[in-house]
């Protein structure tokens, strides 16, 4: 499957973004659908995840101000983000996760999206 990221881009703090990833399969055949952001000089890490089955996860820093949702029938996941402060700045990627078995799985990236938000 390959996924396309868009909805970056330059934004003051305290405004928002809407971040989507078009899918070429269909996203219910994964366990999970999620957004990872990679700040300069971090490591990769997970904004929310939101699992075929079961609850949406999302990290402390997302939690009341960024929302995922997805869309089946347009095969497409979005993030929503409110508030943006600076350090909310990354390059934003779209993630499919399957899960064969508990060590066997696989993960598919979209080419991510930069978001930088202005103080």
């Amino acid at each position: 499957v390959q996924l396309q990221a868009s909805g970056g881009g330059l934004v003051q703090a305290g405004g928002s973004l809407r971040l989507s990833c078009a899918a070429s399969g269909s996203i219910s055949s994964f366990t999970a659908m999620g957004w990872y952001r990679q700040a300069p000089g971090k490591q990769r890490e997970p904004v929310a995840t939101m699992p075929t089955v079961g609850s949406t996860n999302y990290a402390d820093f997302a939690k009341d101000r960024f929302t995922i949702s997805r869309d089946l029938a347009k095969n497409s996941v979005y993030l929503q983000m409110n508030s943006l402060k600076p350090e909310d700045t990354a390059v934003y990627y779209c993630n499919a996760h399957l899960r064969y078995s508990d060590i066997l799985s696989e993960d598919y990236w979209g080419q991510g999206t930069l978001v930088t938000v202005s103080s």
